[in-house]
């Protein structure tokens, strides 16, 4: 199975100068608590935003750069060697940036979104439309708005029809 998981706000904006616009803790444990122990794909650039590969994760980097190195995680330089390599991982779990999305979006079978009610400002990286009309909504859940989690959101998940 391969999954996509993001956060966007309203006009589908993920991020800006390589980095999140927002600060949403409660998206932040939900990504960590679906993404551990899984195999997570997703571009060098994503990649460089953390500080280092993401623990308890096999890290696979996708890039054009054939026999980069990067310590923590493994490099696939096409979609199609990432799929044949990683047949056998029960779940692909796909964490951005856009262009990789874009690449993977004919492949996923699952999308968990986070929707953030608001707009916000200079964003420069967003997820690319895609046909709703290919997907089921299967479960939403309200995100509970305090102190720490200042936006309205929501947890989204698709299955393909």
């Amino acid at each position: 199975m391969i999954s996509m998981i993001w956060a966007m706000d309203r006009n589908r904006a993920i991020g800006i100068e390589n980095r999140i616009p927002w600060r949403l803790p409660a998206d932040m444990a939900f990504f960590k608590a679906y993404t551990t122990g899984k195999t997570v794909v997703m571009g060098r650039k994503t990649f460089e935003s953390f500080p280092k590969a993401l623990p308890n994760r096999r890290n696979v980097v996708l890039t054009r750069s054939a026999g980069l190195e990067l310590e923590g995680a493994e490099t696939v330089t096409s979609i199609e060697e990432a799929l044949k390599r990683f047949e056998n991982e029960k779940e692909l779990v796909i964490i951005g940036g856009s262009e990789i999305y874009s690449q993977f979006i004919p492949y996923a079978d699952q999308l968990l979104v986070t929707e953030i009610d608001g707009v916000f400002a200079d964003t420069d990286a967003f997820f690319p439309a895609l046909d709703w009309n290919d997907w089921e909504l299967i479960e939403s859940r309200e995100g509970v708005r305090d102190e720490k989690n200042t936006y309205d959101y929501r947890f989204l998940t698709y299955k393909r029809l």
